[in-house]
């Protein structure tokens, strides 16, 4: 882990009349080639698409069984609570971004050595936003398998000869992220990042159109059912409660830009006339409307549908739960497939500039296509790996969402505001920081306990590469 901050100098304007030494130019040339910062022409719009690609992707599908745990009204706080606190503390890893004159924080890391120290702030930030990332991927993968999966059963139905595990989908679809990972940088991919923004929307809006269209029918049924909104309560309270632990767990996974919120802003140009900060807000506040768009209807249309039905608390996918219509269903999860495509390969982009960064800076060896082609070729084969070992999706996304987005989402940005702006005791804004920091603690807590419980339930039932 290398000190992040020599990626925080200007490099849009070294042009400036000297002649840069030796050290520097050197410097320059690892940051034209880094995924980060080897391209810094992005528009807002960029911005928009890469924030929403990042953030409306699996989690989405878990929220009506997250509802199903909450219930109407903590469910709607819980929703609304989540949606305007991260966007608060998005916005202030936007502003911080080039809070310091002179410098730029491409990565989590760097603000963090800014807020901690050079080296605590590495041994805070690093291992929660890689965690955070390769979680994302290997969650991605399982996703990806899954609606692979899904597409094959609706489509041959009862004349399917073979039933394929789960693990094979998995597989086929991590093999195309050994193509799509060769792409250099953040604005390589902005093509494919596009289309996985079009496609969440997309998926979104069929994923709330199905049950608002077809109302309080089953799946595949025309007969009505009555929905019950009341908590789901087992046989044993414990379960329940780890269960609606697990739930804010899961929403808040849905929450999860931030973790490439700064690397997104790198790709940005900036000057200090016109710095970088101004479009990415508007870019964030596009992608903000594009979420509130997904998450609510999804969320609430879907429990209102399918109230506590027991086939959707225990699969944790809407879109695995909906098979009616079937054409439609297809269609939706072929939607998904495109849009984690893209997502994977955002989240992926941070964690091949780390080790990058390590393997040039620490262990010397000389930037090229052969590195890139290794270290990432085995990047996706160990988050295809897991994902076929750990296939527990729905347990995944509450055990991540409380473990890991929980920190670096809700309240880390907030404890480097306070180390960094050094806002007034007891003002509006110290207090408000306390605030959000004092609930995503309590909810790291809670949801990784859930999130944790639901895994080893999952796990004792599972038989590993079947």
């Amino acid at each position: 882990m290398e000190s992040g901050n020599s990626g925080s100098l200007d490099v849009e304007n070294v042009d400036n009349g000297y002649a840069p030494d030796s050290a520097a130019a050197e410097q320059k040339a690892l940051e034209d080639w880094l995924p980060v910062t080897g391209n810094r022409k992005a528009k807002w719009w960029y911005a928009a698409f890469h924030n929403v690609t990042a953030m409306v992707g699996a989690g989405v599908l878990g929220l009506p069984t997250a509802m199903q745990w909450l219930t109407w009204g903590p469910g709607v706080v819980v929703l609304v609570l989540s949606w305007v606190i991260t966007l608060y503390t998005l916005w202030q890893m936007v502003e911080m971004h080039e809070i310091v004159p002179g410098k730029r924080f491409d990565r989590y890391h760097e603000l963090g050595q800014e807020a901690f120290g050079e080296k605590l702030g590495l041994w805070i930030v690093v291992p929660q936003q890689l965690i955070v990332q390769v979680g994302v991927d290997i969650v991605y993968m399982v996703t990806g398998g899954k609606s692979l999966q899904t597409i094959y059963k609706l489509l041959c139905k009862s004349s399917c000869s073979l039933e394929v595990h789960i693990s094979l989908w998995i597989f086929i679809f991590g093999s195309v992220h050994f193509f799509l990972s060769q792409l250099p940088n953040f604005n390589s991919i902005s093509g494919l990042s596009l289309a996985a923004a079009i496609m969440s929307l997309s998926y979104s809006t069929i994923a709330w159109a199905i049950p608002a269209r077809y109302g309080h029918r089953l799946p595949g049924s025309h007969s009505v059912v009555s929905a019950d909104y009341h908590l789901p309560y087992g046989h044993k309270i414990g379960g329940d409660v780890m269960n609606i632990f697990n739930a804010l767990g899961t929403v808040a996974f849905a929450y999860a830009g931030h973790n490439v919120v700064l690397e997104i802003q790198a790709t940005i140009p900036s000057s200090p006339e016109k710095p970088s900060k101004s479009p990415m807000w508007r870019g964030v506040l596009v992608a903000y409307m594009v979420v509130a768009a997904c998450y609510f209807p999804v969320s609430l249309v879907g429990y209102w549908a399918y109230g506590n039905n027991a086939t959707l608390l225990s699969d944790g996918n809407i879109l695995t739960f909906e098979a009616y219509p079937v054409w439609l269903v297809v269609v939706a999860n072929f939607m998904v497939i495109v849009h984690v495509m893209g997502s994977y390969q955002i989240y992926a982009m941070p964690v091949f500039d780390t080790l990058e960064t390590l393997l040039v800076k620490r262990l010397h060896f000389p930037p090229s296509f052969h590195l890139r082609l290794v270290t990432r070729s085995l990047y996706v084969i160990f988050t295809m790996f897991v994902g076929i070992t750990f296939p527990f999706f729905g347990a995944l996304l509450g055990f991540f969402g409380g473990f890991a987005f929980a920190p670096t989402t809700y309240f880390l940005p907030c404890i480097m505001w306070l180390c960094i702006v050094k806002p007034k005791p007891f003002s509006l804004s110290w207090i408000t920081n306390w605030v959000c920091i004092i609930l995503g603690v309590l909810l790291m807590f809670a949801a990784t306990i859930g999130g944790m419980a639901n895994i080893i339930v999952s796990a004792s039932t599972y038989k590993f590469y079947e």
